[in-house]
């Protein structure tokens, strides 16, 4: 589920549409939630489904850790990619806004944290990855994960229109984890491996 101050517009004619804030949205607002409206699909059941209709997969529904396919009913799958995002991944199922997000600005993610099957050719943005490829959670968690640490505090801090939806049992634990009493659970923890699988680099 999206965060409740945002709306659907146009992005750019290139990009297309995308999700922007309709308020100011704090830095540490969880700006989306897996929640039980959202469809799960097991690879087997996606299997007949991509005969028909492949780019509808391919470019609304993210993998988890399982393999299975999700796809989000709301606003949510119209979340554009940045190598900056404004919004981060937690271990805790839900993304956080990893900063202050302006009323008209547009609420981004990084698509490395969503286990693409092919690498994804994004547009150049000055930073050192310009290609999002399959294994980059792996690669990129250690990195990730230290910044998402730094942004917990602030999500026990500002008010959170989905706090209803927020487990007392992970809300208890973001509380030990920011009082340095249990370690965060890593990004890692997300990644799925494909069996077999291989991933090509430039040069690789």
């Amino acid at each position: 589920m999206m965060h409740p101050s945002t709306c659907l517009r146009l992005s750019s004619e290139e990009i297309g549409l995308g999700v922007f804030a309709t308020k100011f949205i704090p830095r540490g607002t969880i700006t989306w939630i897996l929640d039980p409206l959202d469809r799960v699909f097991p690879p087997q059941e996606v299997a007949w489904m991509q005969e028909y209709n492949p780019e509808i997969i391919d470019r609304y529904c993210y993998r988890d850790a399982r393999g299975d396919y999700v796809l989000c009913w709301d606003l949510a799958r119209y979340v554009n990619h940045s190598f900056r995002p404004s919004c981060f991944l937690t271990p805790y199922q839900f993304e956080v806004a990893i900063r202050d997000i302006e009323p008209g600005e547009e609420l981004t993610s990084d698509y490395g944290y969503l286990n693409v099957s092919e690498p994804f050719y994004a547009a150049d943005e000055g930073t050192e990855r310009t290609v999002v490829y399959p294994d980059d959670l792996a690669r990129h968690a250690p990195e990730w994960d230290r910044l998402v640490l730094s942004v917990l505090p602030s999500v026990l801090e500002v008010p959170q229109p989905f706090r209803t939806l927020v487990p007392q049992a992970t809300w208890d634990e973001l509380a030990l984890v920011c009082r340095g009493e249990r370690p965060m659970p890593s990004l890692a923890a997300f990644c799925y491996h494909p069996p077999q699988s291989a991933v090509r680099r430039p040069g690789g």
